[in-house]
């Protein structure tokens, strides 16, 4: 398994000598305005992420974005670029020690060769807020953060038990994992794609 700190370049703000990592992730960010844009993460460190989209962002300014395979995160803008920024990630040492192992899982995945994580194409969501429904019928508003034809990872309060079964949307599912802002979800079904962009859009 490589070692990613000496592979890539330092970041502005390095965690325990962590460097930057070499990235291409889906997201969405959202401006002080409330705007939200779409993104790709092209590089990050538990420190420091620079995206590419078309929201501009002022230097100094506060952004919140939700990134595929990392969840939640936000910072200040530290320089601009004509298509993107560079942004200093606001985080507890927990957040930054969970960064980095999201990281280092990330740069040595293809080395490892996951299966789930050819699986299926993720897609952004054009409107990632949704409610995920318990058996018992309650319901909890829900941020989706990943979505695949077979699967989701959601930003939610409640952190239900594993194999429990859950409806997001209209898409039945059990719960298979659990992170520090949420939890996953794997389909019952693997789903079609338009059937996808039609619930979630």
């Amino acid at each position: 398994m490589q070692n990613i700190a000496n592979n890539h370049i330092a970041s502005d703000t390095p965690h325990e000598n962590f460097h930057s990592v070499k990235v291409n992730l889906h997201g969405r960010y959202m401006l002080e305005n409330r705007s939200e844009h779409t993104c790709i993460v092209v590089e990050m460190s538990p420190g420091s992420a620079l995206l590419r989209g078309k929201g501009l962002a002022r230097i100094g300014e506060r952004i919140i974005a939700y990134v595929d395979h990392i969840g939640r995160i936000e910072g200040t803008v530290l320089r601009q670029m004509p298509d993107g920024f560079s942004m200093s990630l606001i985080a507890s040492e927990r957040k930054k020690d969970k960064l980095a192992a999201q990281l280092t899982w990330l740069a040595n995945k293809h080395e490892l060769d996951l299966p789930e994580d050819r699986r299926h194409e993720r897609i952004a969501p054009r409107n990632p807020n949704n409610v995920l429904v318990m058996p018992d019928g309650r319901q909890y508003r829900c941020r989706i953060i990943d979505l695949s034809l077979s699967g989701a990872a959601v930003e939610i309060d409640v952190r239900p038990a594993l194999h429990t079964a859950v409806t997001l949307g209209m898409m039945r599912g059990t719960v298979v994992r659990h992170f520090e802002d949420g939890i996953a979800i794997e389909f019952a079904h693997v789903q079609q794609r338009t059937a996808l962009d039609q619930l979630f859009r």
